[in-house]
């Protein structure tokens, strides 16, 4: 078979030159992707090239030598490069296989007919090569898609790194112009989310789709990925600060959200706050995901640990002075209370106990603590002391969790509830509302 080749060698290559003109007008015709890449011109030389290989890839086969893939490879490289999909490719790839054979068998028998016969044996042999250059194809465009898609993944972390970190490198991108080249406006609304990394992983890419809470679509997130855990860059657009809140809730994550901003260079600001928020989601029980507007007075304390740990002993170190369970009662009941806006009654109601052991256990409270619970002060002071203490209580059991740390001796009696026992969540007091006091009236 290596000699009819030869013997046609120069009619086939003109053959294949017009069959390449051929499949070149009719690639450009029906891919896109082809005619927004290359010209007439270049694809019927690239095509007539690819045809030219294959014939020589036959006759090295048929000779019993290795195919040469090198210039496949290449291909595929280039290919993947300039962003052409891999199915236009493939596809072109095929067709120019079929148009090979047709245009052999065409030559031979113009050459000699009664040599027909003797072609068939080398089909198998001809798809055996042309099954190779498109294997290798394949191969090196996959390989150079996974580099490119890295590299966009590292570019686009890095970016958003200046964003959420405020920083960027002498010759790096300022903030609005990192925003401009992640596809985000100059002015907008926007928040950022801290998810914490003690709880089950996100689903794959939240982002844009129906939300779960009847708000519509939900807002597009661009997420950071790192040891501590995951940060949400979210655009929210017109969607309210609550939709974000309603993407997380499948997922069942721990996570604080920072306040709406309007430009990319207040983002860094908003991770810090989102992350302070974070710090007071409770660990069990309460909500999961958090806002900052809504845990003010925790994230003032969370704010300010040095503050935060006077605070504890001078309001409430009587309380944490008492046995691990006398503490526990306390500190579960004042929790709840507070929880239940200064309500006895509902508050025995979630505690299934009389309302006069709640009233009971407070007194004691302010026997401990010198501060009165009719007292407005007072309250503020034991409502900071109380979120102090839920705070270090989940910091310290966090640290029990690592070798060579355990929870702060001062603070032994609320590192853990007691089991069935609701877990002391701090709530802030609701601007404008009195509490009422715990004593039961005449």
């Amino acid at each position: 078979m290596e000699r009819i080749i030869e013997e046609i060698r120069e009619d086939l290559d003109r053959r294949m030159a017009v069959a390449a003109e051929r499949l070149a007008d009719r690639t450009l015709a029906e891919d896109p992707s082809y005619a927004a890449l290359l010209g007439r011109a270049e694809l019927r030389e690239r095509i007539h090239h690819n045809l030219r290989q294959a014939v020589e890839g036959l006759v090295r086969s048929l000779g019993g030598l290795a195919v040469d893939l090198s210039d496949a490879r290449a291909t595929g490289t280039l290919r993947a490069e300039q962003g052409l999909p891999l199915a236009s490719l493939l596809r072109t790839y095929r067709r120019g296989g079929r148009l090979l054979w047709q245009t052999l068998t065409e030559a031979v028998a113009a050459h000699d007919r009664e040599a027909l016969p003797r072609l068939l044996p080398g089909a198998t042999a001809l798809w055996d090569v042309l099954d190779q250059m498109t294997d290798a194809v394949t191969e090196s465009y996959r390989r150079t898609e996974a580099r490119r898609g890295e590299r966009d993944r590292e570019r686009r972390a890095a970016l958003l790194d200046v964003l959420l970190d405020g920083t960027s490198g002498a010759d790096g991108p300022a903030a609005p112009e990192a925003a401009a080249q992640l596809g985000l406006p100059e002015r907008g609304r926007f928040a950022v989310v801290v998810v914490a990394c003690d709880g089950p992983p996100l689903p794959p890419g939240p982002g844009p789709g129906t939300g779960q809470g009847g708000y519509g679509p939900s807002p597009r997130v661009l997420w950071r990925i790192r040891a501590d855990g995951e940060t949400g860059l979210v655009e929210l657009g017109h969607l309210p600060l609550e939709s974000v809140r309603e993407l997380l809730a499948p997922a069942g994550v721990r996570a604080g959200i920072s306040p709406v901003v309007r430009a990319p260079a207040e983002l860094a600001g908003a991770r810090r706050l989102a992350a302070l928020a974070l710090r007071t989601a409770p660990p069990a029980g309460g909500p999961r995901t958090v806002l900052l507007d809504e845990r003010l007075p925790a994230a003032l304390v969370a704010a300010q640990a040095e503050l935060a740990g006077r605070l504890r002993r001078v309001v409430l170190g009587p309380v944490l002075a008492l046995a691990p369970e006398d503490c526990r009662v306390l500190l579960t009941t004042l929790g709840t209370w507070l929880d239940c806006q200064g309500s006895t009654t509902r508050a025995a109601e979630r505690l299934y106990c009389h309302r006069n052991t709640v009233s009971n256990r407070l007194r004691r409270m302010e026997q401990l603590t010198g501060r009165s619970l009719s007292d407005p002060a007072h309250v503020v002071e034991l409502t900071l002391a109380h979120a102090a203490v839920v705070q270090r209580a989940a910091a310290d059991a966090g640290a029990a969790k690592r070798p060579g740390q355990g929870p702060d001796p001062a603070d032994r009696a609320t590192a853990a509830p007691r089991p069935g026992a609701p877990a002391p969540r701090p709530s802030p007091i609701p601007g404008g509302r009195g509490r009422r006091s715990p004593r039961p009236r005449a």
